[in-house]
């Protein structure tokens, strides 16, 4: 079942400027269609507070919440998918286990990653790091624009059409650049919900993917 993918993916994150449901309520006024609820650091009464407040937030603005690992709740409130950070996850069993309906979109750091989550039936991949980022930590090399280059010239020669996201420490900047190399879109935290005017900034992300 092929699922709708918006090209500018905004994920939560644990910050002391604004909460996950501020951060969600900023980003649906500016125009996101796309909220990946980030969140590693509650249990599940206080993620499906969390969670539900975010999902009417979406409803209202019609956008798709997608709920980082916590496949646990699906069913228990209004999530329309859930990303995986685990990269040896198995998304066979996991598409057996959340049934065809739900969005399930991994993350990878190599070019077989990205080959093995499109055999398993990933609906995307996020797909870094770019660079340097704080809100993820990860040892894995910076891909730079060059490996994004490398990476889609690998898996259009394969055929394989996986909408792959770049991620990690993008700024405005990246966007052009990355986006001539044939990846689908972007994923942002940092760079959105930690500027001055988090609205201003989504909206400039959003006006130069689009």
């Amino acid at each position: 079942m092929k699922k709708f993918i918006e090209k500018l993916h905004f994920i939560t994150h644990d910050i002391h400027q604004h909460s996950h449901i501020e951060q969600a309520k900023i980003a649906c006024s500016a125009g996101a269609k796309w909220i990946q609820y980030r969140c590693l650091t509650k249990n599940d009464e206080e993620l499906l507070e969390d969670i539900n407040a975010i999902a009417a937030i979406c409803d209202d603005w019609g956008a798709t919440l997608i709920v980082t690992d916590h496949i646990h709740l699906n069913g228990e409130a209004d999530i329309q998918g859930f990303h995986i950070e685990d990269m040896d996850a198995d998304f066979v069993k996991l598409r057996e286990q959340l049934g065809e309906a739900v969005t399930i979109g991994g993350s990878s750091n190599t070019l077989e990653g990205l080959i093995r989550l499109a055999k398993e039936g990933a609906d995307y991949a996020g797909f870094g790091p770019f660079y340097t980022t704080t809100t993820k930590p990860n040892n894995a090399p910076l891909l730079g624009v060059e490996g994004y280059e490398q990476a889609m010239k690998a898996l259009k020669a394969q055929e394989i059409n996986l909408p792959v996201l770049a991620v990690g420490g993008i700024t405005l900047s990246d966007i052009d650049p990355l986006m001539l190399t044939g990846i689908f879109g972007i994923a942002v935290s940092a760079a959105i919900n930690q500027a001055e005017d988090m609205r201003t900034a989504y909206s400039e992300f959003y006006d130069k993917i689009m």
